[in-house]
């Protein structure tokens, strides 16, 4: 079982492009929800790689990383394992090293992203109104190595998941010494122009 995905531009690998930005969708939905982000962050010389998540989900033609209605640990698993081999494999795919590309995440996707791309070498991780799922005693133990820079951005007015979850991360994250850059909007559960904004100077500033 491989996860499908889509990318901007469509045709890889892209010998035009300077970096690399993968973005995990949220709960219910698909690998063409944040296709739409690529031309509102403005990179226009960067690879935008969506990959599918596996289950799916009651919403037509949405998918899910796992089931958030009840305790989906083996669905949790089986999402960590399946991303993993693909980000291990991007670099085949893309022609861009993973040192120059970006792994984002909206909502589950933002979990995802802080579960998974930690161990990886990114040029950076972006959590977009996320949250942890990945135990404490677990960043534990990642906390010695050399992390990637790490981008927390979230809506004091979301709904879905509330803004303490997101204070509750950056308190996990700086009490273990990890730096986090972290940014509040009054929005609620979206992605803002002004998000965008931040997360091309994110990139911009950690580009390789």
């Amino acid at each position: 079982m491989t996860l499908k995905y889509c990318s901007f531009p469509e045709t890889l690998p892209n010998p035009n492009a300077l970096g690399a930005i993968v973005a995990l969708h949220g709960w219910g939905a698909n690998c063409d929800d944040l296709i739409s982000l690529a031309p509102l962050v403005g990179l226009h010389n960067y690879q935008w790689i969506c990959p599918e998540a596996p289950f799916d989900h009651q919403m037509p033609n949405g998918k899910m990383w796992y089931d958030l209605q009840s305790l989906d640990e083996a669905g949790l698993a089986k999402s960590c394992e399946l991303l993993t081999q693909f980000l291990e494999d991007l670099p085949a795919l893309t022609g861009i090293p993973l040192e120059k590309t970006f792994l984002l995440g909206f909502s589950q996707g933002a979990a995802m992203t802080l579960d998974v791309g930690l161990v990886f070498p990114f040029a950076g991780l972006i959590a977009l109104s996320g949250y942890l799922h990945i135990s404490e005693d677990e960043l534990q133990e990642l906390s010695n190595m050399q992390l990637p820079p790490i981008l927390i951005a979230h809506g004091t007015l979301d709904q879905v998941v509330p803004i303490d979850m997101a204070r509750n991360t950056l308190n996990i994250f700086q009490n273990l010494g990890i730096t986090v850059e972290y940014e509040e909007y009054e929005m609620s559960h979206e992605i803002r122009p002004e998000t965008c904004d931040r997360i091309q100077k994110f990139i911009l500033e950690h580009q390789g």
